[in-house]
Protein backbone atom coordinates (compact mmCIF):
# COMPACT_ATOMS: atom_id res chain seq x y z
CA UNK A 1 0.00 0.00 0.00
CA UNK A 2 1.12 3.16 -0.66
CA UNK A 3 0.37 6.16 1.59
CA UNK A 4 1.79 9.41 0.79
CA UNK A 5 0.57 12.82 0.82
CA UNK A 6 -0.20 12.65 -3.08
CA UNK A 7 -3.32 14.56 -4.37
CA UNK A 8 -5.35 12.61 -7.12
CA UNK A 9 -5.66 14.88 -10.10
CA UNK A 10 -9.15 13.84 -11.76
CA UNK A 11 -10.11 15.58 -8.13
CA UNK A 12 -7.43 17.93 -7.66
CA UNK A 13 -8.15 22.07 -7.67
CA UNK A 14 -5.71 24.28 -9.58
CA UNK A 15 -5.82 26.85 -7.33
CA UNK A 16 -8.62 27.57 -4.39
CA UNK A 17 -10.99 29.73 -5.57
CA UNK A 18 -14.23 28.92 -4.29
CA UNK A 19 -16.08 25.93 -2.89
CA UNK A 20 -16.77 23.75 -5.84
CA UNK A 21 -18.75 20.46 -5.99
CA UNK A 22 -16.81 17.43 -5.02
CA UNK A 23 -17.56 13.80 -3.09
CA UNK A 24 -21.07 14.08 -2.22
CA UNK A 25 -23.05 12.14 0.19
CA UNK A 26 -24.88 9.19 -1.00
CA UNK A 27 -28.45 9.89 -1.20
CA UNK A 28 -30.56 6.88 -2.22
CA UNK A 29 -27.83 5.33 -4.73
CA UNK A 30 -27.21 8.72 -6.02
CA UNK A 31 -24.34 11.26 -5.90
CA UNK A 32 -25.65 14.42 -4.58
CA UNK A 33 -23.19 17.42 -5.10
CA UNK A 34 -24.37 20.26 -3.33
CA UNK A 35 -24.58 17.74 0.03
CA UNK A 36 -20.53 18.36 0.41
CA UNK A 37 -20.28 19.39 4.05
CA UNK A 38 -16.43 19.12 4.51
CA UNK A 39 -13.11 20.43 3.24
CA UNK A 40 -12.48 18.41 -0.30
CA UNK A 41 -8.71 18.35 0.24
CA UNK A 42 -8.67 16.45 3.48
CA UNK A 43 -10.53 13.84 1.28
CA UNK A 44 -8.04 13.27 -1.58
CA UNK A 45 -4.24 12.83 -0.25
CA UNK A 46 -4.11 9.28 1.14
CA UNK A 47 -3.86 5.76 0.36
CA UNK A 48 -3.75 4.40 -3.58
CA UNK A 49 -3.63 0.53 -4.48
CA UNK A 50 -0.35 -0.69 -4.98
CA UNK A 51 -1.60 -4.08 -4.34
CA UNK A 52 0.03 -6.34 -7.11
CA UNK A 53 -1.83 -9.99 -5.61
CA UNK A 54 -5.53 -9.67 -7.25
CA UNK A 55 -5.04 -9.50 -11.03
CA UNK A 56 -7.62 -10.09 -13.61
CA UNK A 57 -7.16 -12.26 -17.14
CA UNK A 58 -6.40 -9.34 -20.01
CA UNK A 59 -9.30 -10.73 -22.17
CA UNK A 60 -12.00 -9.47 -19.24
CA UNK A 61 -10.78 -6.41 -21.01
CA UNK A 62 -12.16 -7.12 -24.27
CA UNK A 63 -15.45 -8.53 -23.09
CA UNK A 64 -15.99 -5.32 -21.40
CA UNK A 65 -15.37 -3.53 -24.41
CA UNK A 66 -17.23 -5.43 -26.43
CA UNK A 67 -20.05 -5.16 -23.81
CA UNK A 68 -19.42 -1.15 -23.56
CA UNK A 69 -18.64 -0.25 -26.91
CA UNK A 70 -18.93 3.88 -26.02
CA UNK A 71 -15.78 2.90 -24.45
CA UNK A 72 -13.60 1.84 -27.82
CA UNK A 73 -11.53 4.52 -28.37
CA UNK A 74 -10.19 3.99 -25.43
CA UNK A 75 -9.56 0.07 -25.22
CA UNK A 76 -5.94 0.41 -26.25
CA UNK A 77 -4.97 3.28 -23.45
CA UNK A 78 -7.15 0.94 -20.80
CA UNK A 79 -5.03 -2.02 -22.29
CA UNK A 80 -1.74 -0.44 -22.04
CA UNK A 81 -2.59 0.61 -18.34
CA UNK A 82 -3.64 -2.67 -17.06
CA UNK A 83 -0.36 -3.88 -19.17
CA UNK A 84 1.99 -2.01 -17.07
CA UNK A 85 0.41 -2.91 -13.60
CA UNK A 86 0.44 -6.55 -14.78
CA UNK A 87 -3.18 -6.71 -14.63
CA UNK A 88 -3.76 -5.55 -10.97
CA UNK A 89 -6.99 -4.12 -9.91
CA UNK A 90 -6.00 -0.31 -9.45
CA UNK A 91 -9.10 0.67 -7.57
CA UNK A 92 -9.56 -1.93 -4.69
CA UNK A 93 -7.23 -1.98 -1.44
CA UNK A 94 -7.68 -5.15 1.13
CA UNK A 95 -10.84 -6.03 -1.36
CA UNK A 96 -12.41 -2.65 -1.06
CA UNK A 97 -13.07 -0.36 -3.33
CA UNK A 98 -10.43 3.05 -1.89
CA UNK A 99 -11.73 6.20 -1.48
CA UNK A 100 -10.72 8.05 -4.75
CA UNK A 101 -12.94 5.76 -6.12
CA UNK A 102 -16.01 6.87 -5.66
CA UNK A 103 -14.43 10.78 -6.21
CA UNK A 104 -13.83 9.72 -9.44
CA UNK A 105 -17.36 8.27 -9.65
CA UNK A 106 -18.76 11.70 -8.33
CA UNK A 107 -17.09 13.91 -11.09
CA UNK A 108 -18.14 11.85 -13.83
CA UNK A 109 -21.73 11.53 -12.63
CA UNK A 110 -21.41 15.86 -12.35
CA UNK A 111 -20.01 16.53 -15.46
CA UNK A 112 -22.68 19.84 -15.77
CA UNK A 113 -19.92 21.22 -12.86
CA UNK A 114 -17.18 21.05 -15.60
CA UNK A 115 -18.97 22.86 -18.19
CA UNK A 116 -20.00 19.95 -20.08
CA UNK A 117 -24.05 19.11 -20.60
CA UNK A 118 -24.48 15.89 -21.29
CA UNK A 119 -24.14 12.86 -18.79
CA UNK A 120 -21.39 10.37 -19.45
CA UNK A 121 -21.65 6.78 -20.54
CA UNK A 122 -22.91 4.06 -19.15
CA UNK A 123 -23.99 6.42 -16.08
CA UNK A 124 -26.52 4.80 -14.52
CA UNK A 125 -24.09 1.67 -14.71
CA UNK A 126 -21.79 3.45 -13.02
CA UNK A 127 -23.82 4.85 -10.71
CA UNK A 128 -24.99 1.00 -9.61
CA UNK A 129 -21.77 -0.58 -9.84
CA UNK A 130 -20.31 2.42 -7.09
CA UNK A 131 -23.30 2.04 -5.05
CA UNK A 132 -23.10 -1.60 -4.53
CA UNK A 133 -19.40 -2.07 -4.21
CA UNK A 134 -19.67 0.28 -1.20
CA UNK A 135 -22.61 -1.49 0.34
CA UNK A 136 -23.25 -5.05 -0.74
CA UNK A 137 -19.63 -6.59 -2.50
CA UNK A 138 -16.39 -7.47 -0.20
CA UNK A 139 -14.38 -8.63 -3.25
CA UNK A 140 -12.95 -6.63 -6.33
CA UNK A 141 -15.21 -6.45 -8.82
CA UNK A 142 -13.88 -6.47 -12.51
CA UNK A 143 -17.19 -4.52 -14.04
CA UNK A 144 -16.63 -2.17 -11.47
CA UNK A 145 -12.70 -2.22 -11.88
CA UNK A 146 -12.68 -1.48 -15.61
CA UNK A 147 -15.85 1.06 -15.72
CA UNK A 148 -13.80 3.17 -13.51
CA UNK A 149 -10.68 2.87 -15.17
CA UNK A 150 -12.71 3.63 -18.48
CA UNK A 151 -14.51 6.44 -17.14
CA UNK A 152 -11.39 7.76 -15.95
CA UNK A 153 -10.29 8.43 -19.92
CA UNK A 154 -13.66 9.84 -20.39
CA UNK A 155 -13.44 12.63 -17.88
CA UNK A 156 -9.80 13.18 -18.88
CA UNK A 157 -10.91 13.50 -22.81
CA UNK A 158 -14.28 16.05 -21.62
CA UNK A 159 -12.55 18.31 -18.85
CA UNK A 160 -9.21 18.17 -19.55
CA UNK A 161 -8.40 18.25 -23.17
CA UNK A 162 -11.82 19.17 -24.74
CA UNK A 163 -13.68 18.95 -27.94
CA UNK A 164 -11.34 17.75 -31.14
CA UNK A 165 -9.96 19.77 -32.90
CA UNK A 166 -12.62 20.40 -35.70
CA UNK A 167 -14.16 22.54 -33.22
CA UNK A 168 -10.87 24.73 -32.41
CA UNK A 169 -10.37 25.36 -35.93
CA UNK A 170 -14.38 26.03 -36.71
CA UNK A 171 -13.76 28.64 -34.03
CA UNK A 172 -10.61 30.20 -35.90
CA UNK A 173 -8.20 28.89 -32.86
CA UNK A 174 -4.76 28.23 -34.71
CA UNK A 175 -2.92 28.20 -31.44
CA UNK A 176 -1.75 24.18 -31.36
CA UNK A 177 -3.80 22.84 -28.31
CA UNK A 178 -2.35 20.86 -25.60
CA UNK A 179 -1.74 17.05 -25.46
CA UNK A 180 -1.59 15.28 -22.19
CA UNK A 181 -0.58 11.10 -22.18
CA UNK A 182 -3.28 10.69 -19.95
CA UNK A 183 -2.71 7.05 -19.34
CA UNK A 184 0.82 7.30 -18.86
CA UNK A 185 -0.92 10.29 -16.01
CA UNK A 186 -3.02 7.91 -14.73
CA UNK A 187 -0.62 5.32 -14.13
CA UNK A 188 1.37 7.40 -12.18
CA UNK A 189 -0.67 8.35 -9.86
CA UNK A 190 -0.81 4.88 -7.89
CA UNK A 191 3.10 5.25 -7.90
CA UNK A 192 5.04 6.12 -5.11
CA UNK A 193 6.59 9.62 -5.22
CA UNK A 194 9.91 10.46 -4.17
CA UNK A 195 9.04 14.28 -2.98
CA UNK A 196 5.26 13.68 -2.39
CA UNK A 197 4.48 16.53 -4.40
CA UNK A 198 0.64 17.40 -4.64
CA UNK A 199 0.55 17.40 -8.61
CA UNK A 200 -2.34 19.35 -10.39
CA UNK A 201 -4.87 18.62 -13.15
CA UNK A 202 -3.35 18.96 -16.33
CA UNK A 203 -5.56 21.81 -17.44
CA UNK A 204 -4.78 25.21 -17.30
CA UNK A 205 -5.44 27.24 -14.29
CA UNK A 206 -8.47 29.21 -15.50
CA UNK A 207 -10.35 26.12 -15.93
CA UNK A 208 -11.17 25.49 -12.29
CA UNK A 209 -11.33 29.49 -11.37
CA UNK A 210 -14.17 29.54 -14.08
CA UNK A 211 -15.58 25.71 -12.68
CA UNK A 212 -16.84 27.31 -9.30
CA UNK A 213 -18.24 30.79 -11.36
CA UNK A 214 -20.43 28.29 -13.43
CA UNK A 215 -21.77 27.33 -9.89
CA UNK A 216 -22.46 29.99 -8.47
CA UNK A 217 -24.20 31.28 -11.82
CA UNK A 218 -26.33 28.79 -12.13
CA UNK A 219 -27.47 28.98 -8.54
CA UNK A 220 -28.51 32.19 -8.88
CA UNK A 221 -30.35 31.42 -12.15
CA UNK A 222 -32.36 29.17 -10.13
CA UNK A 223 -32.73 31.33 -6.70
CA UNK A 224 -33.81 34.32 -8.25
CA UNK A 225 -35.77 36.69 -11.00
CA UNK A 226 -33.29 38.28 -13.43
CA UNK A 227 -35.37 40.74 -15.42
CA UNK A 228 -34.32 43.66 -16.81
CA UNK A 229 -33.98 46.22 -14.33
CA UNK A 230 -35.28 49.57 -16.29
CA UNK A 231 -34.10 53.38 -15.64
CA UNK A 232 -37.14 55.48 -16.90
CA UNK A 233 -34.62 58.77 -15.94
CA UNK A 234 -31.19 59.76 -15.09
CA UNK A 235 -29.84 58.63 -11.82
CA UNK A 236 -27.29 60.54 -10.39
CA UNK A 237 -24.80 60.01 -6.88
CA UNK A 238 -26.84 61.51 -4.32
CA UNK A 239 -30.44 60.48 -5.83
CA UNK A 240 -33.62 59.11 -4.50
CA UNK A 241 -35.21 56.59 -6.91
CA UNK A 242 -37.61 53.33 -6.89
CA UNK A 243 -35.07 51.54 -8.99
CA UNK A 244 -31.91 51.98 -6.85
CA UNK A 245 -32.98 48.90 -3.78
CA UNK A 246 -32.89 46.88 -7.62
CA UNK A 247 -30.10 47.46 -8.67
CA UNK A 248 -28.51 47.25 -5.41
CA UNK A 249 -29.99 44.32 -5.02
CA UNK A 250 -28.23 42.16 -8.81
CA UNK A 251 -24.95 43.99 -7.49
CA UNK A 252 -25.05 42.33 -4.21
CA UNK A 253 -25.75 38.98 -5.76
CA UNK A 254 -22.69 39.55 -8.26
CA UNK A 255 -20.53 40.36 -5.30
CA UNK A 256 -19.96 43.83 -6.31
CA UNK A 257 -22.25 45.69 -3.14
CA UNK A 258 -22.35 44.97 0.65
CA UNK A 259 -24.02 47.75 1.57
CA UNK A 260 -28.16 48.13 2.46
CA UNK A 261 -29.90 46.97 -0.24
CA UNK A 262 -33.29 48.72 0.37
CA UNK A 263 -32.17 51.89 0.68
CA UNK A 264 -33.65 53.72 -2.72
CA UNK A 265 -30.61 56.57 -1.85
CA UNK A 266 -27.80 56.36 -5.05
CA UNK A 267 -25.01 56.14 -2.03
CA UNK A 268 -21.15 56.32 -2.49
CA UNK A 269 -21.04 53.05 -1.66
CA UNK A 270 -23.41 51.85 -4.66
CA UNK A 271 -20.99 54.27 -7.03
CA UNK A 272 -18.39 52.69 -6.01
CA UNK A 273 -20.17 48.90 -6.55
CA UNK A 274 -21.13 50.30 -10.09
CA UNK A 275 -17.23 51.07 -10.26
CA UNK A 276 -16.38 47.31 -9.67
CA UNK A 277 -18.82 46.03 -11.95
CA UNK A 278 -17.83 48.55 -14.80
CA UNK A 279 -14.21 47.26 -14.42
CA UNK A 280 -14.89 43.88 -14.18
CA UNK A 281 -16.91 44.04 -17.60
CA UNK A 282 -13.90 46.68 -19.34
CA UNK A 283 -16.46 49.61 -19.45
CA UNK A 284 -15.79 53.00 -18.38
CA UNK A 285 -15.08 53.00 -15.17
CA UNK A 286 -17.00 56.57 -13.72
CA UNK A 287 -19.67 55.03 -11.38
CA UNK A 288 -22.50 56.15 -13.09
CA UNK A 289 -25.34 54.08 -14.61
CA UNK A 290 -25.07 54.83 -18.06
CA UNK A 291 -26.67 52.79 -21.09
CA UNK A 292 -23.43 50.62 -21.56
CA UNK A 293 -23.77 49.67 -17.81
CA UNK A 294 -27.52 49.25 -17.51
CA UNK A 295 -26.98 46.73 -20.65
CA UNK A 296 -24.38 44.84 -18.56
CA UNK A 297 -26.26 44.11 -15.50
CA UNK A 298 -28.97 43.19 -18.27
CA UNK A 299 -27.61 40.29 -19.76
CA UNK A 300 -29.69 37.01 -18.78
CA UNK A 301 -27.96 34.77 -16.89
CA UNK A 302 -28.59 31.84 -19.33
CA UNK A 303 -25.83 34.04 -21.77
CA UNK A 304 -23.31 34.44 -18.80
CA UNK A 305 -23.97 30.47 -17.72
CA UNK A 306 -22.99 29.75 -21.96
CA UNK A 307 -20.24 32.11 -21.97
CA UNK A 308 -18.31 31.00 -18.66
CA UNK A 309 -19.25 27.13 -20.27
CA UNK A 310 -17.40 28.77 -24.08
CA UNK A 311 -14.18 29.75 -21.77
CA UNK A 312 -13.82 26.51 -19.90
CA UNK A 313 -13.40 24.76 -23.40
CA UNK A 314 -10.89 27.53 -24.49
CA UNK A 315 -9.31 26.87 -21.27
CA UNK A 316 -8.98 23.38 -21.85
CA UNK A 317 -7.13 23.91 -25.43
CA UNK A 318 -4.14 25.74 -23.48
CA UNK A 319 -0.62 24.53 -22.13
CA UNK A 320 -1.12 23.71 -18.59
CA UNK A 321 2.18 26.00 -17.71
CA UNK A 322 5.03 27.84 -19.26
CA UNK A 323 8.26 27.63 -17.24
CA UNK A 324 9.69 30.70 -19.14
CA UNK A 325 9.32 33.99 -19.76
CA UNK A 326 5.83 34.35 -22.20
CA UNK A 327 3.37 36.84 -23.26
CA UNK A 328 -0.45 36.66 -23.52
CA UNK A 329 -3.12 38.48 -25.71
CA UNK A 330 -6.37 38.63 -25.22
CA UNK A 331 -8.09 40.29 -28.12
CA UNK A 332 -11.37 40.94 -26.23
CA UNK A 333 -9.77 42.51 -23.16
CA UNK A 334 -7.34 44.74 -25.39
CA UNK A 335 -4.54 43.48 -23.32
CA UNK A 336 -1.21 42.29 -23.29
CA UNK A 337 0.17 40.12 -20.12
CA UNK A 338 3.98 39.82 -19.72
CA UNK A 339 4.51 36.67 -17.21
CA UNK A 340 7.42 34.84 -16.25
CA UNK A 341 6.34 31.15 -15.61
CA UNK A 342 3.19 31.48 -13.52
CA UNK A 343 3.97 34.88 -12.00
CA UNK A 344 2.18 37.97 -13.91
CA UNK A 345 4.85 40.53 -13.94
CA UNK A 346 3.02 43.17 -15.82
CA UNK A 347 0.23 44.49 -18.27
CA UNK A 348 -0.70 47.06 -20.63
CA UNK A 349 -3.29 47.78 -22.93
CA UNK A 350 -3.15 47.26 -26.60
CA UNK A 351 -5.03 47.74 -29.82
CA UNK A 352 -6.15 45.02 -31.75
CA UNK A 353 -7.79 43.86 -35.26
CA UNK A 354 -10.71 45.82 -36.30
CA UNK A 355 -13.74 43.68 -37.11
CA UNK A 356 -13.34 43.43 -40.90
CA UNK A 357 -9.64 42.92 -40.10
CA UNK A 358 -9.37 40.88 -37.66
CA UNK A 359 -6.38 39.31 -35.16
CA UNK A 360 -5.81 36.08 -36.26
CA UNK A 361 -5.78 33.89 -32.92
CA UNK A 362 -2.58 31.65 -32.37
CA UNK A 363 1.02 31.22 -31.71
CA UNK A 364 4.09 32.53 -32.39
CA UNK A 365 7.70 32.67 -30.97
CA UNK A 366 9.20 36.77 -30.66
CA UNK A 367 12.84 36.58 -32.48
CA UNK A 368 13.54 39.91 -33.40
CA UNK A 369 12.80 43.22 -31.93
CA UNK A 370 13.01 46.00 -34.34
CA UNK A 371 14.31 49.74 -33.85
CA UNK A 372 13.04 52.61 -35.57
CA UNK A 373 11.60 50.18 -38.77
CA UNK A 374 10.33 50.45 -41.97
CA UNK A 375 6.65 49.70 -42.55
CA UNK A 376 5.94 47.45 -45.27
CA UNK A 377 2.94 48.49 -46.91
CA UNK A 378 0.55 45.35 -47.08
CA UNK A 379 -0.89 45.27 -50.68
CA UNK A 380 -4.25 45.17 -49.32
CA UNK A 381 -3.94 48.32 -48.32
CA UNK A 382 -2.26 49.68 -51.34
CA UNK A 383 -5.11 48.70 -53.48
CA UNK A 384 -7.66 49.56 -50.93
CA UNK A 385 -6.41 52.69 -49.29
CA UNK A 386 -3.66 54.40 -50.97
CA UNK A 387 -4.11 54.04 -54.84
CA UNK A 388 -7.41 56.18 -54.06
CA UNK A 389 -5.50 58.04 -51.87
CA UNK A 390 -2.98 59.45 -54.90
CA UNK A 391 -5.34 59.70 -57.16
CA UNK A 392 -6.38 62.77 -54.98
CA UNK A 393 -3.30 63.59 -53.99
CA UNK A 394 0.11 62.85 -56.19
CA UNK A 395 1.70 64.41 -53.20
CA UNK A 396 0.08 61.60 -50.74
CA UNK A 397 3.39 59.46 -50.31
CA UNK A 398 5.70 62.48 -49.76
CA UNK A 399 3.30 63.59 -47.28
CA UNK A 400 2.96 60.26 -45.32
CA UNK A 401 7.30 59.54 -45.56
CA UNK A 402 6.44 56.83 -48.43
CA UNK A 403 8.55 55.16 -51.41
CA UNK A 404 7.69 53.07 -54.06
CA UNK A 405 10.74 50.39 -54.17
CA UNK A 406 9.08 48.37 -56.96
CA UNK A 407 5.87 46.72 -58.42
CA UNK A 408 4.55 43.57 -57.98
CA UNK A 409 1.51 42.29 -59.88
CA UNK A 410 0.50 45.29 -61.39
CA UNK A 411 0.40 47.24 -57.93
CA UNK A 412 3.69 49.69 -56.37
CA UNK A 413 5.30 48.15 -53.86
CA UNK A 414 5.77 50.77 -51.00
CA UNK A 415 7.12 50.95 -47.62
CA UNK A 416 7.18 53.48 -44.98
CA UNK A 417 10.51 55.39 -43.78
CA UNK A 418 11.42 55.27 -40.26
CA UNK A 419 10.54 58.14 -37.68
CA UNK A 420 7.93 59.15 -35.39
CA UNK A 421 5.15 59.06 -37.86
CA UNK A 422 5.93 55.60 -38.98
CA UNK A 423 2.86 53.28 -38.36
CA UNK A 424 4.84 50.97 -36.83
CA UNK A 425 5.84 53.61 -33.96
CA UNK A 426 9.58 53.56 -33.04
CA UNK A 427 9.89 49.95 -32.24
CA UNK A 428 8.24 46.03 -33.83
CA UNK A 429 8.28 42.64 -32.51
CA UNK A 430 8.66 39.92 -34.97
CA UNK A 431 7.69 36.01 -34.73
CA UNK A 432 7.90 34.79 -37.76
CA UNK A 433 3.71 33.88 -39.19
CA UNK A 434 1.75 32.95 -41.88
CA UNK A 435 -0.77 35.82 -41.21
CA UNK A 436 1.81 38.87 -41.32
CA UNK A 437 1.13 39.85 -37.72
CA UNK A 438 3.21 41.28 -35.12
CA UNK A 439 3.48 43.68 -32.02
CA UNK A 440 4.68 47.08 -32.60
CA UNK A 441 4.94 50.64 -31.33
CA UNK A 442 1.91 53.46 -32.69
CA UNK A 443 2.45 56.99 -33.27
CA UNK A 444 -1.36 57.17 -32.20
CA UNK A 445 -1.16 56.72 -28.82
CA UNK A 446 -5.15 58.20 -27.84
CA UNK A 447 -6.44 55.04 -28.90
CA UNK A 448 -5.32 53.10 -25.69
CA UNK A 449 -7.77 55.60 -23.76
CA UNK A 450 -10.50 54.44 -25.41
CA UNK A 451 -12.21 50.96 -23.89
CA UNK A 452 -12.98 49.29 -27.27
CA UNK A 453 -9.55 48.82 -29.04
CA UNK A 454 -10.21 47.43 -32.30
CA UNK A 455 -8.94 49.94 -34.44
CA UNK A 456 -5.88 47.93 -36.39
CA UNK A 457 -5.37 46.01 -39.86
CA UNK A 458 -4.23 42.70 -37.82
CA UNK A 459 -1.38 43.73 -35.56
CA UNK A 460 -1.06 44.27 -32.76
CA UNK A 461 -0.52 48.23 -31.02
CA UNK A 462 1.60 48.04 -27.66
CA UNK A 463 0.91 51.02 -25.31
CA UNK A 464 4.31 50.40 -23.55
CA UNK A 465 6.51 49.42 -26.25
CA UNK A 466 9.71 50.68 -24.68
CA UNK A 467 9.28 48.37 -21.40
CA UNK A 468 8.58 45.84 -23.59
CA UNK A 469 11.71 45.82 -25.48
CA UNK A 470 13.71 46.08 -22.21
CA UNK A 471 12.18 42.95 -21.32
CA UNK A 472 12.58 41.08 -24.25
CA UNK A 473 16.05 42.77 -23.83
CA UNK A 474 17.13 42.28 -20.55
CA UNK A 475 19.19 39.18 -20.38
CA UNK A 476 21.03 40.76 -24.29
CA UNK A 477 24.40 41.91 -23.05
CA UNK A 478 24.96 45.83 -23.98
CA UNK A 479 20.98 46.77 -24.15
CA UNK A 480 20.47 48.59 -21.31
CA UNK A 481 17.48 51.02 -21.26
CA UNK A 482 19.55 53.86 -22.65
CA UNK A 483 20.97 52.02 -25.79
CA UNK A 484 17.34 51.25 -26.52
CA UNK A 485 15.50 54.57 -26.07
CA UNK A 486 18.69 55.93 -28.23
CA UNK A 487 18.24 52.49 -30.91
CA UNK A 488 14.15 53.59 -31.13
CA UNK A 489 14.99 57.07 -31.53
CA UNK A 490 18.08 56.58 -34.30
CA UNK A 491 15.81 56.50 -37.70
CA UNK A 492 17.54 54.10 -38.87
CA UNK A 493 16.05 50.45 -39.23
CA UNK A 494 18.06 48.30 -36.85
CA UNK A 495 17.67 44.07 -35.73
CA UNK A 496 18.37 43.02 -32.93
CA UNK A 497 18.00 39.05 -32.47
CA UNK A 498 16.63 37.52 -29.29
CA UNK A 499 18.70 34.11 -28.03
CA UNK A 500 16.17 32.53 -26.43
CA UNK A 501 12.41 33.30 -28.62
CA UNK A 502 9.53 34.47 -25.94
CA UNK A 503 6.47 32.76 -26.96
CA UNK A 504 3.47 34.55 -27.59
CA UNK A 505 -0.10 33.58 -27.12
CA UNK A 506 -2.51 35.82 -29.26
CA UNK A 507 -6.07 34.41 -27.73
CA UNK A 508 -9.52 35.11 -26.86
CA UNK A 509 -11.59 35.21 -23.74
CA UNK A 510 -14.55 36.68 -22.93
CA UNK A 511 -14.59 35.46 -19.33
CA UNK A 512 -11.97 35.12 -17.11
CA UNK A 513 -10.65 35.62 -13.69
CA UNK A 514 -8.18 38.31 -12.93
CA UNK A 515 -5.14 37.88 -10.89
CA UNK A 516 -7.66 39.50 -7.88
CA UNK A 517 -9.99 36.41 -8.16
CA UNK A 518 -12.55 38.95 -9.81
CA UNK A 519 -14.82 37.67 -12.72
CA UNK A 520 -14.38 39.37 -15.59
CA UNK A 521 -16.61 39.50 -18.83
CA UNK A 522 -16.06 41.08 -22.40
CA UNK A 523 -18.07 41.54 -25.38
CA UNK A 524 -17.62 39.00 -28.05
CA UNK A 525 -16.14 41.59 -30.57
CA UNK A 526 -15.96 38.62 -32.94
CA UNK A 527 -18.48 36.98 -32.75
CA UNK A 528 -17.00 33.89 -31.65
CA UNK A 529 -19.11 32.57 -28.66
CA UNK A 530 -22.52 31.83 -30.03
CA UNK A 531 -20.98 29.22 -32.32
CA UNK A 532 -19.16 27.36 -29.94
CA UNK A 533 -22.24 27.65 -27.47
CA UNK A 534 -23.63 25.79 -29.96
CA UNK A 535 -21.68 22.70 -30.51
CA UNK A 536 -20.85 22.61 -26.89
CA UNK A 537 -24.59 22.42 -25.95
CA UNK A 538 -25.59 19.79 -28.80
CA UNK A 539 -25.13 15.77 -28.38
CA UNK A 540 -22.07 16.21 -30.27
CA UNK A 541 -19.68 16.91 -27.39
CA UNK A 542 -19.61 12.88 -25.81
CA UNK A 543 -17.33 10.55 -27.61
Amino acid sequence: MYHKHLQFVVLSFLLTAGTLSGCGQRIKGKYKADTLTHDWKQTIPGNFSGQTKNTFDSIQITQFIKKHPKFSAYAGEIHDFYQRRGFAYAWFENKKLIEQANNLASRVLNLQNEGINQPAPYQKELDSLIYNADIHQHQPNIQTELMLTAQYFVFSKLAWQGMDDTMSRSARWYLPRKKVDYQQYLDSLLKETAKSQLPAEPVYRQYDLLRAFLKKYRELAVRGDWSPIVLSAKIRPGDSAIVVPLIKKRLFELDDFHGDTLNRVFTTELQDAVKRFQYRHGLLVDGLLNKATMAELNVPLKSRIEQLIVNMERSRWLPVNLHSDYLGVNIPEFKLHVYHADSLLWSCNVVVGQTVHQTTLFYGEIKYVVFSPYWEVPQSIVRKEIIPQLKKNPDYLATHRMEITGYKEGLPVIRQLPGPENSLGLVKFLFPNNYNTYLHDTPSKSLFGETTRAFSHGCIRVQEPAKLANFLLKDKKGWDAQRIEKAMSAGKEQYVTIENKVPVFITYFTAFIDREQRLNFRKDIYQLDGAMAGMLLNDKHLP
